[in-house]
């Protein structure tokens, strides 16, 4: 009974697997402008405030609303936030590992010298690494993207 059982559970997990099927959030994505996150990342400036399409696999997503998600990008260690308001799309936690395409604006978020040593220190902590503050001596920018449309492929 309880092998019975198990097999029930194992197939059911495998249908709602391979069953997995595309989400699509607000307007439609235009996938055949679509660039690398690499390219993008490497010359940020050139596209701020200008309409783009990336590519990538979902590495995380907001776990109180689901307002965020990350997208790996093609170089390695290097990713990408799609940030929303929150309740405008809510990405599921579920959509984790899946590839996605999201069409929006690329946001430029400056930040000052003290905020950008706490962003150095809360990195490095959860690296389990020691930081000093002494070393960050200028503020910088972080780059997101605010989607107008995201699918997450099955």
């Amino acid at each position: 009974m309880r092998t019975l059982l198990a097999t029930v559970l194992l197939a059911l997990v495998f249908v709602s697997t391979v069953n997995a099927k595309a989400l699509t959030f607000g307007e439609a994505v235009d996938a055949k402008d679509t660039m690398k996150i690499s390219a993008l990342l490497a010359s940020p400036q050139n596209y701020v405030d200008k309409k783009v399409t990336v590519a990538g696999t979902i590495v995380g997503v907001c776990q109180k609303r689901g307002c965020w998600m990350n997208l790996a990008s093609d170089a390695r260690f290097e990713k990408l936030r799609i940030k929303v308001r929150d309740g405008d799309m809510v990405f599921p936690m579920s959509a984790k590992g899946r590839q996605a395409l999201a069409t929006g604006y690329l946001k430029e978020i400056k930040l000052n010298l003290e905020q950008t040593q706490r962003y150095k220190a809360s990195l490095a902590k959860r690296a389990g690494k020691t930081f000093d503050l002494a070393s960050v001596t200028s503020g910088m920018s972080l780059y997101q993207v605010s989607p107008t449309g995201v699918k997450i492929l099955d």
